[in-house]
């Protein structure tokens, strides 16, 4: 019998010397071809319909249903749980009553180290963080480290956990690092594309009732001169009516990744039944939650460089150091943005309301609009308060992108399931802000610039800070 690659399954877990058999962690990051899986036949075939009612369906592997909801009766998987999002995400629904694991290759964290990058915050250890969630609260939260394009790693910690929701994170989320060079493209799309497309593999062979809540991004519709709907597009062409995916204009090969991911996603369900729900996430801010403000040792990392930083989380950090904030060229660049503490409500709505079975549904997840304009003018606003002078300086855009367009995106679904938005304000702001100061010590003024060019990406890999 092969070795099991389930590196761990509890919070005391101890750590191994080595990286993620997918990463040298001391070069660039090379990709070797993947390994051919073992197929195993399965005892008795699967019986899976696409349908939109649950009764008409009767998987014979089924573990547990996933359309309760009680979070007592749930388990959820959170892929990518030591992320930004996955952490904060991770934490609140331990606090909820759901039973909780994280699944995470911890690579994050290593492109920190090849790149010259930090949080603003210091950041434990995830065994650590774990293990003081545990002290605080007697809530356990079982942690498997290893990657899922590792389908056997994947399989193993599947069967192990037995999820009825999974909460996929599980990617490489920035668009700058996607066009640093050849390699971390090839990366993004392998470990976006091949990691879903493995969790798909594993619903539906170990628990076709698992309900599979994966974050995309309001950056797969682009900046269309029509209103953004949410996930489908009804139109009438020639005579002829049809609901149709609505158009898909990525602006990067992350964005492209996440693109195809959800095809992938919507052909499962129509193909096998999977229940499935699609967030199409804006911009997030903040670094705070009820939880990780419990302890020092439960802080969200707060990303505040060209590359993994989002923008206002970026304009609070560059006022507090006295930077001008950086606006990429005319700045009227609009976007859906959303609190962190709304991204965790989210996903908490989106298991307690599960997709039927066989349905692909997509929600817009934001809560309100701003131009990059915008936000800098809110961040002078917020820092004249505290005393002190914020500048605004235009810098030549990095990006192939409109800087001056129409955006009205749709976002009312969420809200219908019972969102409570906390909306951005001037208490926020100034929290922000005060939040900056506090760690601006630690800010590497070099990172603050942008240094990734989307027009300048070529195969020669860059190993050191960019």
């Amino acid at each position: 019998m092969a070795p099991l690659h389930l590196l761990s399954t509890h919070y005391s877990f101890t750590p191994t010397k080595s990286f993620p058999k997918t990463l040298n962690p001391h070069s660039s990051i090379s990709f070797p071809n993947p390994k051919p899986l073992k197929s195993k036949p399965l005892k008795r075939p699967l019986k899976i319909h696409a349908t939109s009612t649950l009764n008409q369906q009767s998987p014979s592997k089924t573990l547990q249903t996933s359309n309760s909801s009680n979070p007592k009766s749930q388990k959820v998987m959170v892929i990518g749980g030591d992320g930004y999002c996955g952490w904060a995400t991770a934490l609140h629904l331990s606090k909820k009553g759901y039973e909780v694991a994280i699944l995470d290759n911890l690579v994050r964290r290593l492109f920190d180290h090849q790149l010259g990058l930090s949080s603003l915050t210091p950041i434990s250890s995830i065994q650590n963080r774990i293990k003081t969630w545990k002290n605080l609260t007697s809530k356990s939260i079982e942690l498997f480290v290893g990657d899922i394009c590792d389908f056997e790693f994947l399989s193993e910690s599947f069967k192990s956990f037995e999820p009825t929701s999974i909460v996929h994170f599980g990617e490489q989320r920035s668009a700058p690092y996607s066009m640093i060079d050849r390699s971390r493209a090839v990366f993004t799309q392998h470990n976006n594309i091949i990691g879903t497309l493995n969790v798909l593999f594993a619903v539906k062979e170990y628990n076709p009732n698992c309900h599979l809540v994966k974050l995309g991004t309001m950056g797969e519709y682009g900046t269309p001169n029509i209103d953004i709907e949410e996930g489908f597009l009804t139109i009438t062409h020639n005579g002829r009516t049809d609901t149709l995916p609505y158009p898909k204009q990525a602006g990067s090969f992350y964005h492209l990744s996440k693109v195809h991911d959800s095809h992938n996603i919507a052909f499962a369900s129509k193909a096998w039944g999977i229940r499935a729900t699609d967030l199409n996430q804006g911009v997030v801010y903040g670094v705070r939650t009820e939880e990780t403000e419990m302890h020092e040792e439960l802080s969200n990392r707060f990303d505040y460089d060209g590359i993994f930083g989002t923008a206002l989380n970026r304009f609070c950090v560059q006022a507090a150091v006295g930077h001008p904030l950086t606006v990429y060229g005319k700045g009227g660049q609009t976007r859906g943005y959303l609190d962190i503490r709304d991204t965790v409500q989210c996903v908490e709505l989106a298991i307690a309301n599960p997709a039927n079975q066989g349905e692909f549904r997509v929600f817009n997840q934001f809560t309100e609009q701003f131009s990059v304009n915008d936000l800098a003018r809110l961040v002078t606003k917020a820092g004249e308060k505290l005393g002190f002078e914020v500048k605004t300086m235009s810098v030549p855009n990095p990006r192939v992108e409109a800087e001056e367009h129409y955006y009205n995106a749709k976002h009312t679904k969420l809200i219908e399931l019972g969102l409570k938005p906390h909306l951005l304000s001037d208490s926020l702001l100034d929290s922000l802000l005060n939040f900056a100061i506090k760690y601006k010590d630690r800010v590497d003024s070099a990172q603050i610039m942008p240094n990734v060019s989307w027009k300048e990406i070529g195969v020669k890999p860059k190993t050191v800070s960019v």
